[in-house]
């Protein structure tokens, strides 16, 4: 192979690809994140120096997310640090107001138009019995996680909570960190800036618990959640080709899809932040545990429910308004959070029927603390939480409201006990799969931090062997294509 080939062979894998997005479970990312290393600890005491490679190497990776979109990022963070910088300089709390309404107003329509302008036509549409073209719209990858950031970073501000940057640099550093950059977690400024002012070195301790971190989060997205998506995929895709019991273990295999996927991300996400001397805070604390739905959302994506709650329903008034109006303010906050998920109209739905369980659960709360704390109850208490979470996932991943129902019409008109030994002989390998993430998902938590803490202190063979193992998995069970992760479409 000439040299132009091989020069032009990289070009094109390193150019903006949409059908390959790079993500954590990709070589590519793998191989230049190894680059990026040596160069940042070279720089890490060079501050400015540090921020400017780490600006470039995260507005790259979002480039081979999202392409020229990473233009509209840098766009949006110049205008916030603008008026960051005018809002404190201003005495009038009118004008303050102003700036924080002009950066909420222009961030909000820039996600408005990408993710919903097409949802909004399309019903428009539908009430006037309109011709409905959809408009040619391409939606970049974590802008919904960005404008969050964006949105509290402006807040807090005005709020005193923290100060405006003193650099551009430093606030696109904030808002364009590539760990947390496409799926989270979201990142608060009143938690990650004082981080980067500070500029601290990564404790040796830090590192091995930044690598252990990587390596669940390998081992549960690149091998159990993408394995066990194949056949997840085949459910969803025929609603009715299928038995009750097949239907059944397909929506229970996507509840421990989605989790598995989603906080084997937030475990890379937080893994690599940890390795580069920086701390992001937990995303997920075994939801699957809960045992009733105010417990699970203090699980469960915990970075936007912490969001929702400090942005929206402590300002909506919280439960500082009488009864009613906290269990209205639970269900406008949980309604939006569903919209915030997709623009249609069964993650409006999903995002509400958790609302309403949230009313229903603050609403029986007198009744049920009544009730002795027994370990029958417990049982009861998270066999109710664990379904109604679970049926609710059918109206997430489904492609239609109409494929939602005929899966849940099928599994409870169409199960039959006769396919359970078959499935069991055809699919065991994805049986093993769900036996392992919801035995693990069960452990007490002190043993995943006996472990962590097992793994930092162990020897380096020690560890270079539990990563050769886990790569070697990672090939066994790897799918053709590299599958992205479920939360880039948010």
């Amino acid at each position: 192979m000439q040299l132009q080939d091989i020069f032009s062979n990289l070009m094109e894998l390193l150019s903006y690809d949409a059908t390959a997005p790079m993500i954590f479970s990709s070589g590519l990312f793998w191989f230049l994140f190894i680059l990026f290393m040596p160069i940042y600890a070279v720089l890490k005491n060079r501050r400015w120096q540090m921020l400017v490679f780490v600006v470039a190497f995260s507005l790259y990776f979002y480039y081979k997310s999202s392409g020229l979109f990473f233009l509209l990022l840098v766009c949006t963070s110049l205008l916030d640090w603008i008026l960051s910088r005018v809002l404190v300089k201003l005495d009038s709390k009118g004008a303050k107001k102003a700036c924080v309404a002009a950066s909420i107003i222009t961030s909000l329509s820039i996600l408005g138009y990408f993710k919903y302008a097409n949802f909004f036509l399309w019903n428009w549409n539908q009430m006037v019995e309109g011709n409905f073209q959809p408009l040619d719209i391409i939606l970049p990858v974590g802008i919904s996680f960005y404008t969050f950031q964006s949105i509290s970073y402006i807040v807090d501000v005005y709020k005193g909570r923290v100060a405006p940057t003193r650099t551009w640099l430093e606030y696109l550093f904030f808002l364009s960190f590539f760990p947390a950059l496409v799926a989270g977690p979201i990142v608060r400024a009143d938690y990650f800036l004082p981080q980067v002012e500070q500029n601290s070195r990564p404790k040796r301790e830090e590192i091995y618990l930044g690598f252990w971190m990587i390596i669940l989060g390998i081992i549960k997205k690149a091998i159990i959640a993408d394995y066990i998506s194949q056949y997840n995929d085949l459910i969803f895709s025929s609603p009715t080709g299928y038995s009750g019991f097949e239907s059944l273990m397909g929506v229970i295999g996507y509840t421990m899809q989605i989790y598995c996927d989603f906080s084997g991300y937030s475990d890379m996400a937080i893994g690599i932040a940890l390795i580069m001397g920086f701390k992001l805070s937990p995303n997920f604390n075994f939801p699957y545990k809960s045992k009733n739905l105010t417990e699970f959302w203090r699980r469960w994506h915990i970075s936007l429910s912490s969001w929702l709650r400090d942005y929206l329903y402590i300002p909506l008034g919280g439960n500082r308004k009488g009864t009613i109006r906290t269990y209205v303010n639970n269900f406008l906050t949980m309604l939006i959070g569903g919209l915030w998920h997709g623009a249609a109209w069964k993650f409006v739905f999903w995002g509400g029927m958790h609302g309403v369980g949230l009313a229903v659960h603050k609403a029986s709360k007198p009744l049920l603390d009544k009730i002795p704390n027994i370990y029958p109850v417990k049982l009861l208490s998270w066999t109710v939480t664990i379904i109604y979470v679970s049926l609710l996932w059918v109206f997430f991943r489904a492609e239609s409201w109409t494929d939602s129902w005929l899966i849940i019409k099928n599994i409870f008109t169409n199960f039959s006990v006769a396919h359970i030994a078959a499935f069991l002989e055809v699919r065991y390998v994805w049986c093993i799969m769900m036996a392992v993430i919801i035995l693990s998902h069960a452990m007490p938590r002190r043993w995943y931090d006996k472990m962590g803490e097992m793994f930092v202190n162990s020897n380096w063979l020690i560890k270079t062997l539990i990563f050769i193992i886990v790569v070697q998995f990672v090939i066994q069970f790897m799918s053709e294509d590299v599958a992205p992760f479920i939360y880039f479409q948010f």
